[in-house]
Formats: C-alpha cells, sequence, structure tokens
C-alpha cells in the first residue's frame, strides 16, 4: 500500500505535543498519561521548543516523528555541535513507506545547516539505525555488589556531604570532568533537565525513600572532587550516577556507600562500560554486565574531519567512505596535513581504487575510538593496504569514548 496524498511533513508546534505523546504511548507502551504524567510532559514539552520536532501529519492526525536536542560533545578534546536525536517513532501502520527514512534525512540536512556535524541517539533496535549509518560508539556497565563485598578505605581526607538545593559544586564537578574526559556530554540545561530534574525528583518522590539524592566530596581546602546521584529503595543502594576528579575522591564516595551497609543488602549502579568498577573493588568477584549503548552517525564527514584532533602533524591519506542517505558523504575524501594544519577536500563522488574504503559507520565507530583501525581491518570493515591502516593507527588518537548520559 502506497502513501496517502494526505500525508504532509512540517514541524509539530506546542499545540499538538499531546498527539507527540500518544504516539510515544502507543509506539514504546510506555503508559505516559498527560495528566497524570504531567511532570514529563513539561519536560518533553520544553525539549520540543529547545529542538526540533519534525513528523508527518496524515489529515493532521500525527503518524511519524522525530526530536533534534542541541548538544555538545568532547571528542578527544576538541568540543562538537551535536545533534541528539530522541523521541523517534511511527504507528505501525505507517510503517515500511519511507516515512521515518525522509524525517530522518531531513533532521540531518536541519543538522548540517546548524553546523552539527555528529549526532548521538539511543537505539531501540540497533540493526535498524545501522541501516540508517549509525554504529555503536560506547558501552554501558551494570553492575551489583553485595553488601559484604563492599570496599572500604582508611584514612581518607575531607568529607562527603549529602545536598538538597545548592547543586553548583556538583555541577563544577561535571563540568571539569566533561573538558578532560573523551567522548562526554558537555551538558547544556537541557541535558541536565532530562537527566537530573530537580523538581521532578522533589514532587514525584516527596516522603518516600526512593528519592534520588546527591551527595559530594570535598577536600580538606573545601574543593569537590566528586559526587554521587543516587536513590535507597526496597533495603538496596542504587548509584545512577558516580563522577570523579581525583582517585581520593573515587575512595571517599565508595565509603559514603559502605556508610550504609546496615541498611542494604545490594549496590546496583551503572557507568561507562570502560569503568573498571571489578578491578578496583578489593572483592572484585561481583556481578557486571557491559553492553551497547548509545550510537552516532556522522551528519558531514568533510566538516567534521577538518576539526578532528589528529595525533600527528604532517601526513597524507585519501578515504573512500559509503553512505546511501547522505549524498554528501558518499565519495573519497583526501586529507593532507602540514606542520599541524589539516586540508580535506572530497575529491570526487566515486569510490576511488586503492584508497582506505569503509562504510560510514566503520568511520563514525573508527574515529571516535571505539573501535581501532587494526581490529576494523581484521574483520572485513576497513579494506585497504598495510600501510594506510597503519597510518590510521597513528592519526587517530587513542581514547574510548565515556558516554554516561541519556536523552
Amino acid at each position: 500500500m502506497g502513501r496517502s496524498k494526505e500525508l504532509v511533513m512540517r514541524e509539530i508546534p506546542q499545540s499538538e505535543i499531546a498527539q507527540s505523546i500518544e504516539l510515544l504511548n502507543y509506539v514504546f507502551q510506555i503508559s505516559l498519561s498527560i495528566n497524570k504524567d504531567r511532570l514529563f510532559v513539561n519536560a518533553k514539552s520544553k525539549q520540543f521548543d529547545e529542538g526540533l520536532a519534525l513528523a508527518w501529519f496524515d489529515r493532521e492526525q500525527l503518524v511519524a516523528q522525530i526530536l533534534n536536542l542541541p548538544f555538545q560533545v568532547n571528542i578527544h578534546g576538541t568540543i562538537y555541535e551535536m545533534g541528539g536525536m530522541t523521541a523517534v517513532g511511527t504507528y505501525p501502520e505507517y510503517s515500511r513507506h519511507g516515512l521515518m527514512h525522509d524525517l530522518m534525512v531531513e533532521s540531518m540536512m536541519r543538522m548540517r545547516e546548524e553546523g552539527r556535524y555528529i549526532a548521538y541517539l539511543f537505539p531501540y533496535s540497533i540493526p535498524y539505525y545501522r541501516k540508517k549509518g549509525f554504529e555503536i560508539m560506547s558501552d554501558i556497565l551494570e553492575y551489583q555488589v553485595k553488601d559484604t563485598q563492599l570496599p572500604y578505605y582508611r584514612d581518607i581526607p575531607g568529607q562527603v556531604r549529602r545536598i538538597k538545593d545548592d547543586f553548583s559544586d556538583l555541577r563544577d564537578v561535571y563540568n571539569r570532568y566533561a573538558s578532560n574526559v573523551h567522548g562526554a556530554m558537555v551538558r547544556n540545561a537541557i541535558a541536565w533537565n532530562e537527566k537530573f530534574q530537580e523538581s521532578y525528583w522533589e514532587e514525584k518522590f516527596e516522603g518516600s525513600d526512593t528519592k534520588l539524592q546527591a551527595a559530594v566530596y570535598y577536600d580538606d581546602d573545601g574543593l569537590a572532587l566528586g559526587y554521587m546521584f543516587y536513590r535507597i529503595m526496597e533495603e538496596n543502594f542504587y548509584i545512577d550516577e558516580l563522577v570523579y576528579l581525583k582517585e581520593v575522591a573515587r575512595k571517599a564516595l565508595w565509603n559514603f556507600v559502605h556508610a550504609h551497609s546496615s541498611m542494604v543488602y545490594n549496590v546496583f549502579g551503572k557507568t561507562s562500560g570502560n569503568e573498571a568498577i571489578a578491578f578496583l573493588m578489593e572483592d572484585s568477584e561481583i556481578k557486571q554486565n557491559v553492553s551497547p549503548y548509545f550510537m552516532a552517525r556522522i551528519i558531514d564527514v568533510e566538516k567534521f574531519l577538518e576539526r578532528f584532533p589528529f595525533t600527528k602533524a604532517s601526513f597524507h591519506i585519501r578515504l573512500a567512505i559509503t553512505d546511501s542517505l547522505l549524498e554528501w558523504n558518499h565519495g573519497t575524501f583526501e586529507i593532507t596535513a602540514q606542520a599541524g594544519e589539516v586540508m580535506v577536500a572530497k575529491i570526487c563522488k566515486e569510490i576511488e581504487p586503492g584508497t582506505v574504503k569503509m562504510t560510514v559507520q566503520t568511520f563514525v565507530t573508527m574515529f571516535l575510538g571505539y573501535k581501532r583501525p587494526t581490529y576494523l581491518h581484521s574483520i572485513e570493515r576497513l579494506k585497504g593496504g598495510v600501510a594506510s591502516v597503519s597510518l590510521l593507527e597513528g592519526i587517530i588518537p587513542n581514547a574510548v569514548p565515556s558516554f554516561i548520559d541519556y536523552f
């Protein structure tokens, strides 16, 4: 069955936010109610104002949608404007009509115009988004520590304080963390409200032991060096986020958890997939699981490469990229660096022979450092000569992304 002639693509105004929530309800079965879940709806409504919400409408009925949010990320020490894709959904009866394909292409065109040359999303289906040019760029580690396994470190200076109102020290710690950690979100107001909306914690969990709480570690000079978001529920301790700038802060925050050992049986937590939780425990026989988390996509290969912090000052290489969605990314690109000055040019629209060949998916996971060139070459995701692969190993910084946000 073909597309209805009544279908129109346009932006979603605030007056039609209810239709967007209804679509999320239906597609993801999250059982949201405009009245019962007013806090969530208000937060999502603000996002529709702050980002770009596009949808297909069939006779004024919203049938497919996507929301792009303006974020920034630290990529090997360089801050990139990033488009965060979320609220993606289509009613089942409108699937396989190419509606989401068109929405994504239009969204990416808008991102490119805004100077956002990379996009992130949390996938509901990794195979689906791989077909759209996305690839895995980070993992998440979920762990469980028994009360008898909790570490305790002696002679730790400073103090951990629970905070309720003034989150400025906490935010300062995160900002310093994000400025030094590859892959981290440089959180703006949208990011903070999405992950930790204080009013949501207070109103939804007031008077309940499930309320999300925060604790900050201060050294002897009163400088904040780490923090933890946590909740205590059903005699378990849940760590939503633990960020530290120095080892002493990590130890102090785990001592804070240990102080609750008489109240809980287990500690559950989640963090970046490359965090060495078990290794750092005295009793390393804890339960932990690592799984794929976020995916990324390059919106504009040429512009992305122009700002990329290569680790060699002088080199020359040609890359042939296959991209079935974005024609400006498909073709052969030449990168020339001389004394630290990088010049990038798309030399032709075809895939030239004798170049290093890859899909746009392989390109993003390689340049973000999730998988190295040598490994990608060994599994035939990267095709080219040994010398070219070796050069890529030498010019791409060796760091795995740490991404702990969600949107």
